[in-house]
């Protein structure tokens, strides 16, 4: 299905924890989505990128990934996938506004390392990742 995203976030669970309540997890990501995504339109991010969006997945696991896991670029859809693992236990009984702060470290960290590895513009979203 056709969709007008450049930025595109999945989650697959890792242990047996369920993250509570799924609605604010799933608005923290969306939230989340929507503001890096806006991000990566003005700053240019993905101008000559030899992609034309990224979907990465959030494994809920038990470490916090530096860097994210490629895949191949699909040709026929145009997405790079990446996936990067974040510690559960920062997603279990905390409000939405935390829930989005772990998923935007690790989105920012995920669109970084993936602009470094493709000659990209990473400035402005390495200005969002510095503490405010």
């Amino acid at each position: 299905m056709p969709h007008d995203r450049k930025l595109v976030l999945g989650g697959v669970s890792l242990t047996l924890a369920k993250i509570r309540p799924a609605s604010a997890n799933s608005a923290a990501a969306s939230r989340v989505r929507d503001d890096l995504e806006r991000e990566m339109v003005a700053s240019g991010y993905l101008e000559g990128a030899p992609f034309k969006w990224v979907s990465l997945i959030v494994r809920y696991g038990l470490v916090d990934e530096p860097e994210p896991s490629y895949g191949a670029i699909n040709q026929k859809h145009g997405d790079l996938p990446l996936a990067i693992e974040v510690d559960v236990q920062n997603l279990l009984g905390v409000s939405e506004d935390d829930m989005a702060l772990v998923y935007r470290r690790a989105t920012l960290a995920a669109l970084i390392h993936a602009g470094e590895k493709y000659g990209l513009k990473t400035d402005a979203l390495r200005a969002l990742l510095s503490p405010s």
